[in-house]
């Protein structure tokens, strides 16, 4: 039986991140910084991979580093950089800084602020919270729940919030469209940014993906999303409120269903 066919995408972005890694030869990235700063080219996994081979066959150097019980990144800089340590150094006391915990908690809760905040002004209505029961039917297959259920002109929507650099992961996405598909709620994703496989998995379950790009930083945190922004070149802002425009699409889609 024959394996599945090589993605050619995966040599693209080998060419592309050779010519990337030339074009900055003194500096060192690491592998989500790099998903990240071509994913309007390659799905995440794509970039992932790309690296993985370059690193075998010894075309960029690369080294694994633990930052803390748990934190393991992998650092990569082009062949002809020789200080490269004392650069890792620096980029690893910045990804231990926003990835502490606490970091993570007060992004997703201002992710979901910020939602709650813009939502209602276009006419969604929000009519629950962490939701796992709605409209007299209960999902009990797990324990997840719908972050938020928003209503607008007698339609439901089930909706997850992801203010985050890495998509939401697969077995997840696939569980809230089976919540949505149980609780009779249409699933609505408003996430920083997707491929555009999970995006067309939820359009087949009549859903809408709403992205909005750039992870949302919340007050008290705008010096280290400067940083972040500025020295790793990362997709993050501190926005005041979410963009007119990013609100506006969702109601067109929501619209365009309701006269479709």
């Amino acid at each position: 039986m024959l394996g599945r066919p090589r993605d050619r995408k995966i040599d693209e972005a080998k060419a592309g991140l050779l010519d990337f890694f030339a074009a900055q030869p003194d500096r060192v990235f690491y592998s989500r910084q790099l998903a990240v700063l071509h994913e309007r080219e390659f799905f995440h996994w794509i970039t992932t991979r790309a690296l993985g081979e370059l690193v075998k066959e010894g075309q960029i150097g690369s080294t694994l580093m633990e930052l803390r019980p748990g934190l393991v990144v992998r650092f990569c800089w082009a062949k002809k950089n020789r200080y490269w340590k004392r650069s890792a150094q620096k980029v690893a006391a910045l990804i231990e800084q926003y990835a502490d915990d606490k970091v993570g908690s007060a992004l997703g809760n201002h992710g979901e602020l910020m939602i709650d905040a813009a939502l209602p002004k276009a006419g969604f209505i929000p009519s629950g919270e962490d939701v796992r029961e709605y409209g007299g039917l209960k999902w009990e297959e797990t324990e997840h729940d719908l972050d938020r259920v928003f209503e607008r002109d007698g339609v439901a929507y089930g909706t997850e919030i992801k203010n985050t650099l890495d998509y939401i992961e697969r077995d997840e996405l696939e569980i809230k469209l089976r919540m949505c598909e149980e609780l009779q709620l249409v699933p609505l994703f408003i996430v920083r940014f997707a491929p555009k496989s999970y995006i067309e998995r939820v359009r087949r379950a009549g859903g809408f993906s709403l992205l909005f790009e750039y992870q949302m930083y919340p007050p008290g945190y705008e010096e280290l999303a400067k940083r972040l922004k500025d020295e790793l070149d990362l997709k993050v802002g501190w926005p005041s409120k979410v963009a007119a425009g990013t609100v506006q699409r969702l109601l067109n889609w929501h619209e365009g269903q309701l006269g479709a």
